[in-house]
Order: structure tokens, then C-alpha cells, then sequence
């Protein structure tokens, strides 16, 4: 699943020490906001391993594509989701168009721009 968007909170990096392994682990969460969808939505996931971390090199308001592994793990009878980041880019060139609006479907006319309708106002 990819979801393309911009990076609206970074949460601080959490690490600890793997109980049967004894290997150190570092996850970090992120929080995306959709921009291309009439109502944003937002999507917490997380990037597990150091390595991703550094490589992603994820900051506050970037605007990335997001690829995600979904999964899900029971704990005391409830259910949660996991999302997981395996693949972070820049979103594609095609995509940034994609978000303006024409300017014959804006729902204002851009400001400074005459009007022909100035007489057919009702007040």
C-alpha cells in the first residue's frame, strides 16, 4: 500500500533491547497527512531499524510517498494494526500536478482578477 502525503508530526525515536535475541532494536513513528484527497486523512507508521531511520532521513513537512507493510497482532483479546514504512521517496513529479486546481474549477476567482459579474451581485 503507498500513500503519498506530507509529514506532519515526527515522534521521538524509541529503542530497546530484543528479549530473545538480546539484539538492540530502534523504531520511529511518523504521522502522515494526505494531500491529494478532498478530506485529509492521517496515517501513524513506523520505520523499524537504524538504518531505515537514517535512510529515510524523514523530517517534519516533507512531502513523500509512503510504501507500507500492513499487519496486525492480537494482545489480551484486542486487535492492532501495525504499519510499517519499507520504502520512502519523494513524490513523483506527475503527483505535484495533480494537486492544483484549474482555474476554471477553482471554487473562488483568483484574487485581483476582474469580474464581469460586479452588476449581478445581489447587494
Amino acid at each position: 500500500m503507498e500513500i503519498t502525503g506530507k509529514i506532519i508530526v515526527v515522534l521521538p525515536p524509541n529503542s530497546g533491547t530484543s528479549k530473545s535475541t538480546g539484539n538492540p532494536w530502534k523504531l520511529q513513528e511518523y504521522v502522515i497527512e494526505t494531500i491529494q484527497d478532498t478530506h485529509p486523512r492521517k496515517c501513524c507508521f513506523k520505520v523499524f531499524g537504524e538504518d531505515k531511520i537514517k535512510s529515510f532521513n524523514i523530517k517534519m513537512g516533507d512531502q513523500l510517498t509512503v510504501s507500507l507493510d500492513i499487519d496486525a497482532h492480537e494482545h489480551n483479546g484486542r486487535w492492532y494494526n501495525d504499519l510499517r514504512a519499507w520504502k520512502v521517496g519523494p513524490i513523483p513529479e506527475r503527483a505535484h500536478e495533480d494537486l492544483s486546481v484549474p482555474e476554471d474549477k477553482a471554487p473562488f476567482p483568483p484574487i485581483g482578477s476582474p469580474s464581469n459579474d460586479a452588476e449581478d451581485l445581489p447587494f
